[in-house]
């Protein structure tokens, strides 16, 4: 339905955005998508789960040197075609997955291009989750026991990534605020606050 209301998230590596989005999700009683896309998308297309899950966020920079102009232009390649499991095929399967989801249910998307793929769609609120670098080395350092050297250099290296994958699949930057309707210091507010500030942007939509 046109009147379906979506929320597509992108993160910073350690600043919780998606733990905001699993709250949001049940504050609000919608569902949430996160790893899940992956797995409806491997369903649709019988791709393996493990194939899409390469071309996704942790990807080799070297699949990415370059910009995918064309990856929503076209149609899904089929079966039969040796570009079947190529990137940008894989990457339509997934905007796909997000576009049908967006069209059936309110929803909470997360990482994935989600707000480059419904951007011209009515009532999403894109949001983009960041955080001090300093406050993410102490949140990946209490999460999974490193030192602050490795918190450090995993929040470089995935951030990094995630910047390169969307660059590929959008030609645009993953930290441009000119891309989000909502841009969330996630040190400054609480979140019972970041609750409420998105569920007012939600009502004015």
């Amino acid at each position: 339905m046109a009147d379906n209301r979506v929320i597509t998230i992108a993160r910073g590596y350690g600043s919780g955005g998606r733990t905001m989005g699993k709250m949001w999700a049940e504050e609000l009683g919608w569902h949430y998508y996160d790893l899940e896309l992956l797995q409806i998308a491997a369903d649709e297309s019988g791709i393996s789960e493990q194939l899409f899950a390469q071309a996704d966020e942790i990807a080799k920079k070297s699949l990415f040197t370059r910009v995918s102009h064309n990856a929503l232009d076209g149609d899904i390649i089929p079966p039969s075609s040796n570009d079947f499991t190529s990137n940008e095929n894989l990457f339509r399967y997934q905007a796909k997955v997000i576009r049908d989801l967006a069209a059936k249910e309110n929803c909470i998307i997360v990482g994935r291009c989600g707000n480059y793929i419904l951007r011209d769609r009515p009532n999403v609120l894109k949001v983009y989750v960041h955080a001090p670098e300093q406050t993410c080395i102490r949140t990946v350092m209490n999460m999974f026991s490193l030192d602050r050297d490795e918190a450090e250099r995993r929040i470089h290296e995935i951030d990094k990534k995630r910047a390169e994958y969307y660059r590929h699949f959008t030609g645009r930057d993953w930290q441009c605020a000119d891309d989000y309707d909502l841009c969330i210091d996630s040190s400054r507010m609480s979140w019972d606050k970041c609750i409420h500030v998105v569920k007012a942007y939600l009502d004015s939509m």
